[in-house]
């Protein structure tokens, strides 16, 4: 760093512009510069660069910009698992059927759980008044209760810890100069979705709490709002995974052919087909469609089941009719490791550096598992441990293939 300064600071030393940076006329030395040798400064005394600095307000200088990357890389990945413990959590939240536990919202009030048995009374009093212990837990014991509200309460918790993880460090990194201008736009951008996912979860709940007088079907949320709950937790991760991936891993310096131009293109049409894969399990968990035909490859003795188009308009089977829900789940996870399966063998074809391969080999690794996973799950009922399992191979799938996709990035010129 001297001999990178030491030239100019040279010049703009020996120029008469100088005595503006000094109260009244000096010498070298006491301006604590030599040019010859390298001479200590006395306390109180400051270099050219650093009395800059202070009388222009900024007290610290910026880190060098490849520290700086490697320091926001490392927050970004560390806020990508935050953001998956959450799916994961979540995930749990609603296998134990706890996500309605917790009638109200508060951001700061709500963060003192029930400590006393008067308090618990009252919170179940409450839970008492909504649909879900009126039409299935009405023999709920205040034990029992408590178990999926200290589910629910984690995991709004844990949702209240994400939003600290990205915006508090965000501050930090912004005052310290450590952003560069996309970088600051980008920060804002996945702050701002922290905040709304936030909000829409609450959405999300509101919609399992209404009053549905014609209905006596098992209260729930919405799978509509469950999928864009989810959808927008899958968004804010892989921001932020790509966003670091790119930051820390160094580019590959790849020969631009034709064959990397069709690889690169298919590792991203199979990344979406993998997103939209994880996207529909939220239909699934939704309608509880994962219970309706425990069988595999058939759906129960047919490949096509009778009731698969049985609601009015057609459109309608793809979102609400459970039938419809787990064959669109199924199809589109058979078509994703089907396509992972010949990603991998073009990238055999290709000459590609170890790390590249290496992701290659982990994504087909982790697609295989994910099957094994999903149809296990299936043919035992839905048992919450191996469910939770499967929803969170989902996000390791995800995870992979946005390795893959980071690795084979093009290098800018």
């Amino acid at each position: 760093m001297q001999r990178l300064l030491l030239p100019p600071l040279k010049a703009f030393v020996g120029s008469r512009s100088v005595g503006l940076l000094v109260p009244g006329p000096a010498s070298r030395a006491q301006w604590g510069c030599s040019f010859g040798s390298r001479r200590p400064l006395r306390p109180g005394q400051y270099g050219t660069i650093t009395e800059v600095a202070l009388q222009s307000g900024k007290g610290t200088v910026p880190l060098p910009s490849k520290a700086a990357e490697q320091a926001v890389g490392r927050w970004l990945l560390v806020c990508s698992g935050t953001v998956a413990g959450a799916v994961i959590l979540g995930g749990v939240t609603r296998l134990t059927e706890s996500g309605l536990s917790m009638v109200d919202w508060h951001l700061i009030k709500e963060m003192k759980p029930p400590t006393s048995q008067e308090e618990w009374e009252a919170e179940f009093q409450k839970y008492q008044q909504f649909p879900e212990f009126k039409i299935l837990n009405h023999d709920m014991t205040l034990a029992e209760f408590k178990f999926i509200w200290y589910m629910e309460y984690s995991h709004r918790m844990w949702g209240r810890a994400v939003g600290l993880a990205y915006i508090l460090p965000a501050a930090y990194f912004w005052r310290k100069g450590w952003l560069s201008r996309g970088m600051k736009g980008r920060v804002l951008a996945l702050c701002g979705l922290v905040c709304f996912q936030g909000l829409l979860g609450w959405y999300m709940v509101k919609s399992g709490l209404e009053e549905k007088p014609e209905s006596y079907d098992i209260p729930r949320v919405s799978q509509y709002r469950l999928a864009a709950h989810l959808g927008s937790a899958l968004v804010l991760y892989c921001a932020s995974l790509w966003t670091s991936l790119s930051l820390l891993l160094p580019q590959h310096k790849l020969p631009e052919t034709q064959q990397l131009l069709w690889l690169r293109r298919f590792a991203g049409g199979t990344a979406g087909l993998v997103f939209l894969t994880a996207l529909s399990g939220a239909f699934v968990a939704g309608l509880d469609a994962g219970l309706v035909y425990n069988s595999f490859p058939k759906m129960g003795d047919s490949w096509i089941p009778e009731d698969l188009l049985t609601f009015s308009p057609i459109l309608k089977n793809v979102f609400e009719n459970p039938t419809m829900v787990q064959f669109d789940h199924r199809l589109l996870g058979i078509t994703s490791v089907t396509a992972i399966t010949a990603l991998y063998f073009l990238s055999r074809r290709v000459p590609l550096p170890r790390r590249t391969k290496m992701a290659a080999v982990t994504l087909l690794a982790l697609a295989y598992t994910q099957v094994a996973l999903g149809i296990s799950t299936l043919l035992m009922y839905v048992p919450t441990p191996l469910a939770a399992t499967h929803q969170s191979g989902s996000l390791a799938l995800l995870s992979g293939a946005l390795w893959l996709m980071n690795e084979l990035r093009r290098v800018p010129k």
